[in-house]
């Protein structure tokens, strides 16, 4: 049944419920009535002027208190039945996958040769802007985020959760981690958080700007593992091409140069790709090809919000039920004040 907000429907959960409605008069009309108990008499000589004043009493306070018995009934039925709202349909995916992000945070990445909105910023300034904007397109993905330099560790585990995940990549800083790079330490890890998932698509970027020096586990053996658990690795080589002759004796920009042979190895034994990043532009571009290769899975399936109403009709049919015990004990009351009334008048 639709309901005054657009979109919004009343629904009884359970409506055979509704059949009980009839058992009062079931009751009432099925059952032998019981045999009355004769009270212990006690005798008065007015009697009978004190039975038509009670009569007279009673009646109308009687058929309300009847009335208010009947809807007591009708609404503990109703609430019975369990009354809900169903609000508008919310649309669910199917399925999402299981995506990391591990990103280097070693040393090198203060190295400004980024730039964003004509302002030179350091490399890792340029893949929290566009990382950030990657991870809250990522809708119905479980996120992580994996931060490695000496050592990896992980920053958030698998979560649907975007926004806390986007703001603890934002919160990271470089040299959290050590000023080395163990690029195959951040792939185990990423191994070991995903490999346990139900879900068969298990994805890693990774993004660095130079060669593996540190770490207990080399790159191309954390790639064999990676493979084996059917983690799909996609690099990313950050960082400006090395300039020559930069400063006096030709020293500065590609001190630390990426190992590009070593990440394309990488993403080729775990079916991912390998790209590089010579600039914000072309880490935009990037994200926007992964974006195609590992989409996001289409909404399949629907949600209907779910408020529960039986509250109302319980709570009104107790407040008739205590109108109605208040009127059976007023009639008593008013009884015995009209026989209060009545006997100093005949000298009783």
């Amino acid at each position: 049944m639709d309901g005054l907000i657009p979109g919004v429907e009343l629904h009884l959960a359970w409506p055979w419920l509704l059949l009980a409605l009839p058992l009062p008069l079931l009751v009432r009309f099925g059952l032998p009535r019981a045999e009355p108990i004769a009270p212990s008499a006690l005798r008065v000589p007015f009697y009978r002027m004190l039975s038509r004043s009670q009569d007279h009493a009673a009646t109308a306070p009687q058929r309300w208190t009847l009335l208010l018995a009947l809807l007591a009934w009708l609404l503990l039925v109703l609430a019975a039945a369990r009354p809900q709202w169903l609000g508008e349909p919310i649309p669910l995916p199917m399925a999402g996958r299981d995506l990391m992000l591990a990103v280097d945070i070693s040393g090198s990445m203060t190295e400004e040769d980024m730039v964003i909105g004509g302002q030179v910023v350091d490399r890792l300034m340029a893949v929290k802007a566009v990382a950030g904007d990657f991870i809250e397109r990522r809708e119905g993905d479980r996120i992580g985020l994996i931060l490695f330099g000496q050592q990896a560790y992980v920053q958030t585990p698998l979560t649907f959760d975007r926004a806390t995940a986007r703001t603890l990549l934002f919160e990271s800083a470089v040299g959290l981690a050590g000023r080395e790079t163990a690029i195959g330490d951040a792939i185990g890890l990423a191994v070991k958080r995903l490999r346990d998932q139900p879900i068969e698509e298990r994805v890693l970027v990774l993004l660095t700007d130079g060669a593996n020096t540190a770490g207990s586990i080399a790159p191309l053996k954390a790639a064999e593992l990676a493979d084996e658990a059917g983690v799909r690795i996609y690099t990313i080589g950050v960082g400006s091409d090395p300039r020559a002759g930069f400063g006096a004796f030709g020293l500065g920009m590609g001190r630390n140069p990426i190992d590009e042979a070593t990440l394309s190895a990488i993403a080729e034994r775990t079916g991912g790709r390998y790209f590089r990043a010579r600039d914000v532009r072309e880490l935009q571009r990037i994200y926007a090809v992964l974006d195609e290769l590992e989409p996001v899975e289409s909404d399949q399936q629907t949600f209907r919000p779910v408020g529960e109403l039986f509250a109302w009709p319980l709570g009104l049919a107790l407040l008739l039920s205590a109108l109605a015990a208040v009127g059976r004990m007023g009639l008593i009351e008013r009884t015995q004040q009209g026989l209060r009334q009545w006997l100093p008048s005949r000298g009783v």
